[in-house]
């Protein structure tokens, strides 16, 4: 039996610029931290012949081509499975559909299983590489690598995205003085609502393709705004880059009608009147989770508690998706 875990992942700063319609004409950048909320995937042998998969469905079925479900029918496809007598089972530690990431580790989770059970070593950006190949060329979903690449390697990481296609990756130098210092004062808290990234990125996708003019001039903003957020982290100037997230917000609503809503305005708006010195919308927007820099944890815990939200408290993760048991 092999256990795999992948962390789900907040965004630094960036986030927009890793699709390929924008990356692969301007370039993109950004700066992604991995946390330790993750998603695990248990592949073992049955006795008997065809797969078994336990997701948030069940599926029992003689052959590759008959599994439902896009990815893992895909990645056993990449691999090159031979076994037909698998049963394969995935937890979260949070739903999907929350802004964390959860499909990227989800496929990068499930591909180091299946590299595992084939006794295949594979680095991290062969492994984040597949895994976009899986969900961007061959299932065609219109989302950026940062997922799968955060969830691959791990730790707090810059990401450059080339025009050819081609991701460079290397550490945050970030000392751990503000390392501890934004570990303890980035707080997560869930809005109660799920959605399809894929749905709001389709827009964004389509007015790249069509070299729409703002949604361009919005993604260089974006770009530039990643790396004063390096420039800021990497100095130890937290309330920057508090500012910048700020900044970073009010530019991404204006990427997607279906980025925020009233309701979302409305507890953004209380955060900072309470003591978040800037915030955002974590992942493609529409729900999940509000991330703020907090000047006042106490203060703005308490507002967001009477708002009705639930905090996620969190670490981040210097692992990366890794082989957890194998027996």
């Amino acid at each position: 039996m092999i256990i795999t875990r992948s962390p789900l992942r907040v965004s630094l700063g960036g986030g927009g610029t890793d699709l390929p319609s924008y990356s692969c004409q301007h370039g993109g950048f950004l700066i992604a931290g991995a946390i330790d909320k993750y998603v695990y995937i248990n592949v073992h042998p049955r006795f008997v012949d065809g797969f078994l998969l336990k997701y948030s469905h069940m599926e029992e079925v003689p052959s590759i081509d008959d599994i439902q479900h896009p990815i893992i029918r895909e990645a056993l496809r990449e691999v090159g499975m031979q076994a037909r007598n698998l049963e394969i089972t995935s937890m979260a530690d949070i739903p999907a559909g929350t802004g964390l990431g959860s499909s990227g580790s989800f496929t990068t989770a499930l591909l180091k299983a299946l590299h595992a059970f084939k006794k295949n070593l594979i680095h991290p950006n062969e492994l984040a590489e597949q895994a976009c190949r899986v969900e961007i060329d061959i299932l065609r979903e219109p989302i950026g690598k940062q997922d799968q690449y955060i969830a691959a390697y791990g730790g707090i990481t810059c990401f450059e995205f080339g025009e050819d296609g081609q991701v460079k990756a290397w550490p945050l130098a970030i000392s751990e003085e503000t390392l501890f210092n934004l570990e303890d004062n980035l707080l997560l808290f869930f809005t109660g609502y799920s959605r399809s990234a894929s749905a709001i990125l389709k827009e964004q996708d389509d007015k790249s393709k069509r070299a729409d003019a703002e949604m361009i001039d919005n993604l260089h903003f974006i770009k530039e705004l990643a790396f004063r957020s390096r420039q800021a982290l990497e100095n130890g100037e937290l309330t920057e880059f508090g500012r910048l997230m700020n900044v970073h917000w009010e530019r991404k609503k204006q990427r997607s009608t279906g980025m925020s809503s009233a309701t979302i305005d409305q507890w953004y708006d209380c955060a900072m009147a309470n003591g978040a010195l800037g915030g955002k919308l974590i992942g493609a927007g529409g729900g999940g989770f509000l991330m703020f820099y907090a000047g006042d944890k106490p203060r703005l815990r308490h507002a967001m508690r009477q708002q009705g939200l639930k905090e996620v408290r969190f670490r981040f993760d210097f692992e990366g998706t890794r082989v957890i048991s194998h027996e």
